[in-house]
């Protein structure tokens, strides 16, 4: 009686339906070895695809085998040993060195002759033609679906995998929540865990019914699918799914989350409020570190804000300031900035107030301009009857004809940019409200980093330090300051604008116990105080364009 080792597999990576289950193979090879007289001394299962080498219950096999412990192997097919040129080659290696001197199979006969050897080799060769020709015929299928923009994977949070058609449909339930997120990111002023609790909130949590982890948020709010695009391959596709977020909304979370990773590293770094400020010389003010030795050994380092003093024809005088004081000054100055919560839901009642009416006004608009079009249509089809009766001359059919078109075309470019300008203000306006309504939040909880782009947004290059204060405008005299004492113009300067409002506001408040904002902000040209010093372009909507 010959000893044999079974060895039995079953690919967990690929079903193979040509393969009987472990179970199936133990119960044949059993029956198989009792019929031919053969001892199987250890039965070696395996759930592992074989297309690749490095294999452990395979490789051990092989040991065994060098060890002189068995020289008979019995499995189902020669394709469950090896499906591979690395495995199979191992295999017919070790028929020529002797060691194996049978290979049993209730489906091949083996037998270790030269003939037997190469008719192996052919089954090797064959089952690694099978494994090779399934994962091309699989890409292809693959290459197939994504042309058609089908998404050959599982489909993400607010999507759903349609197991009848095997396509990818929206969710009902979750595509709402995935919109909601996005929105709420967009806005500057919520972090990775306040979105992941607010997905949690919705219904949207791990497997272990806990909040989603931040890179687990951070995917979502950074996979195109929701555009209606994907990836594949590294490569961008365009697919055939319904998206349901905008590819503005989604570009607009990317850049909030370019912003925060790019600040994300200076938030213990107290340098960080280098290139903000500006000295009343003219020059920069730089950050340098100080460590000051004690005499029992400790350390202490401390970081102070000067002016650079690049400057060869002037000595400035300035002191430095400690940057524990600086950033109290910044927060001061921020939250000075501020606005009334009433005042801010003012604004923002008053620009969906104006927007309608923008709307109802621009529609009336175009309908009158709608109604002159089709006028001079009906007036150019008269002239050209006119001209074909001979009514008219020649040269008067030219010049009537041009005068028509021309207007014709002034009254298209008119209408087009009504509809490409309609409500253009509102989104900026939006956001400025947006910023105004974040600046406590960002100076309670905000980073070094989250202040200093909140202050650039406020107030441009116009800060400067000038006896360890901040100041707005530079002060009298001082070198690098424009008009109105401003070094460069803010980037918003609605914030300029609102601090002529904040002014309007606390004086009035001070005067009249019960102030209505109406009547303090808004003046007969639109929305204003009613003393300003600034310079506005106005108009009869809330869309004023400040003039720094």
């Amino acid at each position: 009686m010959e000893n044999v080792i079974l060895y039995a597999r079953k690919s967990t990576d690929v079903e193979d339906k040509q393969v009987l289950s472990i179970d199936a193979q133990l119960i044949e090879l059993r029956k198989f070895a009792a019929q031919n007289n053969l001892r199987i001394i250890d039965e070696l299962i395996e759930k592992r695809t074989a297309k690749m080498p490095g294999r452990p219950v395979f490789d051990s096999l092989l040991t065994r085998i060098k060890n002189g412990e068995v020289t008979g192997i019995l499995a189902w097919h020669p394709d469950r040993l090896a499906r591979n040129s690395v495995d199979g080659g191992q295999i017919v290696y070790l028929v020529d060195q002797g060691l194996i001197r049978s290979l049993h199979f209730p489906t091949f006969w083996f037998e270790p002759t030269p003939q037997g050897k190469f008719m192996l080799n052919m089954a090797f060769g064959q089952s690694k033609y099978y494994v090779d020709s399934l994962s091309e015929n699989t890409k292809r299928g693959l290459r197939e679906k994504i042309r058609r923009g089908e998404y050959p994977g599982f489909a993400p949070l607010g999507y759903l995998n349609d197991k009848r058609t095997r396509t990818i449909v929206v969710d009902p339930q979750f595509s709402s929540v995935i919109r909601q997120i996005y929105e709420t990111y967009s806005s500057g002023r919520y972090t990775l865990r306040e979105i992941s609790l607010l997905l949690k909130e919705k219904g949207a949590i791990s497997r272990t019914a806990k909040p989603f982890c931040l890179d687990k948020v951070r995917r979502i709010l950074t996979n195109p699918f929701y555009t209606g695009l994907f990836y594949y391959g590294g490569e961008l596709y365009e697919g055939s799914h319904e998206p349901i977020i905008s590819k503005t909304l989604f570009d607009k979370v990317q850049q909030v989350l370019k912003t925060r990773s790019r600040n994300q590293p200076n938030y213990k770094n107290p340098l960080v409020y280098c290139g903000l400020l500006r000295c009343p010389c003219g020059m920069m003010i730089t950050a340098e570190k100080h460590i000051k030795h004690y005499k029992n050994g400790n350390s202490q380092r401390f970081i102070y804000y000067r002016c650079t003093r690049k400057s060869r024809t002037k000595r400035c005088i300035e002191p430095a300031i400690r940057f524990e004081k600086l950033d109290q000054e910044l927060c001061a100055f921020l939250l000075d900035f501020a606005p009334d919560k009433a005042v801010l839901e003012w604004l923002y009642n008053k620009v969906e107030q104006d927007s309608i009416d923008n709307v109802s006004a621009q529609t009336t608009a175009s309908e009158k301009l709608q109604d002159r079009l089709r006028a001079l249509e009906a007036k150019q089809n008269m002239l050209v009857d006119s001209y074909l009766e001979q009514d008219i001359d020649r040269q008067t059919f030219l010049n009537k004809k041009e005068q028509i078109l021309n207007e014709k075309k002034q009254i298209k470019e008119h209408i087009n940019d009504s509809e490409t300008n309609q409500n253009r203000w509102v989104e900026p306006m939006l956001n400025w409200l947006d910023s105004l309504g974040s600046i406590c939040k960002i100076v309670e909880n905000g980073s070094f980093s989250a202040k200093k782009e909140l202050a650039q947004k406020l107030f441009g290059l116009n800060l400067f330090l000038h006896n360890k204060t901040l100041h707005l405008r530079a002060p009298e005299g001082a070198e690098g300051a424009g008009e109105n004492g401003l070094a460069t113009p803010a980037p918003q300067a609605h914030f300029r604008l609102y601090s002529e409002l904040r002014s309007v506001i606390k004086k009035s408040y001070h005067k009249h116990e019960n102030y209505d904002l109406d009547s303090i902000l808004v003046g007969i040209c639109g929305l204003e105080p009613q003393t300003s010093s600034l310079s506005v372009t106005r108009s009869n909507q809330l869309s004023y364009i400040p003039i720094c």
